[in-house]
């Protein structure tokens, strides 16, 4: 992993070396605390005394769905995590063993399941400016409704596919984290 690092010189009093005056303050007044060389970074420390302190950007997690999740859940208690997650993920070629153990290293977000909502084709509509969209309800099952921000408007793709709503009749809006 080719990481771009960063060094400073911190003292006992947890004071840090500002480069621009040559002495150690704290690091809210410090001007220059940073240097991009460790050779520099060792020579203050031999002139100046402290110690290194090196800054390297955190790597990105990785994104996986709620079934890897789970397999690096399950690696965090096992005494051997790497055939663990080898044992329990798809084969090498398909790269998942290779992602997962990124994720039990650098860590991970599990993805959002994509969300929809349905539009009813427009020669269902009963005035052509007010768009209908499909509501499912537990009580009165598939029905319309102008609106669209109701809850019961939002489907997940296993739930098209069991409505039989996910063909090209339908047209399909993806819901946004900000539009639930």
């Amino acid at each position: 992993m080719n990481e771009e690092k960063l060094y400073m010189v911190k003292n006992d009093e947890g004071k840090y070396l500002d480069c621009e005056y040559a002495k150690f303050l704290p690091l809210s007044e410090s001007y220059c605390p940073t240097m991009v060389s460790e050779d520099n970074a060792k020579a203050i420390v031999n002139d100046y005394g402290g110690h290194i302190v090196t800054l390297i950007e955190e790597p990105k997690k990785v994104v996986l769905n709620e079934e890897q999740a789970e397999i690096v859940e399950g690696a965090r208690d096992k005494t051997y995590p790497a055939t663990y997650i080898s044992d329990n993920s798809d084969s090498e070629a398909s790269g998942e063993e290779k992602l997962l153990m990124n994720a039990y290293v650098n860590g991970y977000t599990v993805a959002k399941e994509k969300k929809y909502r349905v539009l009813a084709p427009k020669s269902w509509w009963y005035d052509i400016d007010a768009p209908l969209y499909l509501l499912f309800s537990f009580t009165e099952g598939m029905r319309f409704t102008v609106k669209k921000d109701s809850p019961s408007t939002v489907f997940t793709k296993e739930q098209l596919s069991a409505f039989g709503l996910d063909g090209e009749y339908f047209v399909k809006e993806e819901v946004t984290d900000d539009a639930d």
